[in-house]
């Protein structure tokens, strides 16, 4: 019955002032203009809970891998499913140059998915307010939809990078997307069903909510690199790296040109193998590919030629190393166009040696005129006998990719998330060899 509740007694009453409006009630004139509205605020803080699980999950997994080890990775709408061992496209991302900034500065850089988490939390929080509230005014429905504006942004961009640059899609990150656009969705009718009164406090509400938002991107940010580990617990890794070359003079001759300028590196490399492409990738990505006179090691993971692997790994591997070895006779670029192309089709080339060696020779050829008389001769294939003997004399481990700078290998565990920033180290301090 109206009127038997005492304001003052009541914990959740509203402080009337007299730019607010009518108190939320059944007799309110302004009742239809305000309890629709908390539709749209609903909608937005169960997104916003939505979206900020996801982008929880995928931190996580982020900040596993700050031990510098490989683990499972949650790649599923479900949240009941378990994370998963093995190549998925939320790894693929993960690993991606896109996935975290400052790469350089911090090993692995701040992943994007924690600002995505402080950013859906700080949407949870004010949908969460303005529903308590239950009288959203104009002002403060244009400050929530603008402030939806900025994941519905990162998430066209990202969605763009993922399928056009990475060649991949997170199932997590199609969460945080789909979470984003229905936010704004719920942000946008809180702003066509808010309370159009004239606010004089618009000016400072918009700047204290701005204030809140980046307080809650910083704080958790200053959590995050407090955790971010300098160097592996034995001591090793960023400049010191892991081992070097025992003999790193080319007297066979059997190095091709990479290209770029700067610290002389040698990369052990596969022209099939997946993980060569990817590296490539992220080097390149990063600029840092520029930074280094680099040149290649031909390393073949196909028994075919390789007498240290007892299947083919990358079957055609041998090959297109052929290839490479040819091109470099009459281009010092040729190298680098071989392994180009069959970076692109690398999946196809593959299953094409499987079917058909000959065959796969044969397209080599069509696609670069200048190998023929040289591919599959006793010289070529001899260099690569040598490149071999070249990895066992350095005692190298048989896996591809592996790098080099002046001698200095770069450990395994670093060519991944903490490539940027190992690589750096090791251009700036240089290393022993």
């Amino acid at each position: 019955m109206k009127g038997s509740w005492d304001d003052r007694d009541n914990p959740f009453a509203i402080e009337k002032r007299d730019d607010d409006l009518a108190p939320d009630d059944d007799t309110s004139p302004h009742a239809l203009e305000v309890r629709p509205a908390r539709i749209g605020l609903a909608i937005v803080l169960l997104a916003s809970l939505v979206g900020a699980y996801f982008a929880a999950t995928s931190t996580a997994d982020f900040v596993t891998h700050l031990d510098r080890d490989v683990h499972a990775i949650h790649c599923s709408f479900n949240p009941g499913d378990k994370a998963e061992m093995g190549e998925s496209g939320c790894r693929t991302v993960m690993l991606s140059p896109y996935s975290s900034f400052f790469r350089d500065r911090w090993w692995g850089g701040v992943p994007v998915a924690l600002w995505a988490l402080a950013v859906f939390s700080f949407l949870a929080y004010r949908s969460a307010h303005l529903i308590w509230r239950g009288k959203p005014l104009r002002s403060e429905g244009l400050f929530l939809f603008l402030a939806t504006l900025l994941p519905v942004g990162m998430s066209a961009v990202y969605g763009h990078l993922a399928v056009n640059e990475v060649g991949a899609v997170c199932n997590v990150c199609v969460g945080i997307y789909v979470a984003s656009g229905a936010a704004f969705l719920g942000a946008l009718l809180t702003l066509l069903l808010s309370v159009p009164k004239r606010d004089p406090a618009a000016v400072r509400r918009f700047a204290t909510g701005f204030g809140e938002g980046v307080l809650f991107v910083g704080a958790m940010t200053l959590v995050y690199l407090t955790s971010v580990p300098e160097g592996r617990a034995d001591g090793k890794g960023g400049a010191a790296g892991c081992g070097g070359l025992v003999q790193p003079e080319d007297e066979a001759g059997i190095m091709v040109t990479l290209g770029g300028k700067g610290k002389a590196a040698i990369e052990v490399l596969d022209p099939l193998c997946p993980a060569c492409r990817a590296f490539d990738a992220r080097l390149k990505a990063s600029g840092l590919d520029e930074k280094l006179a680099a040149k290649a090691v031909l390393f073949p993971l196909d028994s075919t030629c390789n007498w240290m692997v007892s299947t083919s790994l990358h079957p055609g591997a041998c090959a297109v190393s052929e290839a490479m070895l040819c091109a470099a006779e009459k281009d010092a670029q040729g190298p680098r166009k071989v392994l180009d192309w069959a970076f692109v089709h690398q999946e196809a080339l593959r299953e094409l040696a499987e079917k058909d060696e000959p065959a796969l020779r044969a397209k080599i050829e069509a696609e670069f005129p200048n190998v023929k008389g040289c591919l599959g001769s006793a010289v070529v294939k001899n260099k690569i006998v040598k490149s071999l003997r070249w990895a066992v004399s350095n005692a190298l481990p048989v896996m591809t990719p592996q790098l080099f700078v002046e001698g200095t290998r770069m450990c395994d565990e670093d060519t991944d998330l903490g490539l940027e920033y190992t690589l750096t180290q090791m251009l700036s301090r240089g290393g022993a060899k």
